[in-house]
């Protein structure tokens, strides 16, 4: 498993609400398209800073990711908002749990 961890810097913080929405509603859907999703979260830490982790099988598909979410914010017209590009991370991961569901 690889992971994509995009870090957004100096957000337009009035715009956060609308950002969350719009990855909510069209950045989500199209990254779960891709071959080899495994997974996508956003966070927002205040301050003016989002970042987003998103699991893949293959590094070429985790890279493929930041293609499309650079993509994603020119179709978006998100450019004012994330005015910075990110800072991305990418690697294997090669540790990781996750706590397992219990049928309720």
């Amino acid at each position: 498993m690889y992971a994509t961890i995009r870090r957004y810097e100096a957000v337009d913080e009035t715009r956060t609400s609308e950002l969350v929405k719009k990855v909510d509603e069209s950045l989500i859907p199209r990254l779960s398209k891709l071959s080899g999703f495994g997974g996508y979260h956003l966070i927002e830490s205040g301050d003016g800073v989002v970042t987003s982790i998103g699991f893949f099988d293959t590094s070429e598909q985790a890279d493929e990711s930041t293609r499309v979410a650079s993509s994603w914010v020119r179709d978006e017209k998100l450019e004012a908002a994330l005015p910075n590009a990110p800072k991305v991370t990418r690697g294997e991961v090669v540790a990781h749990k996750v706590r397992a569901v219990v049928p309720a």
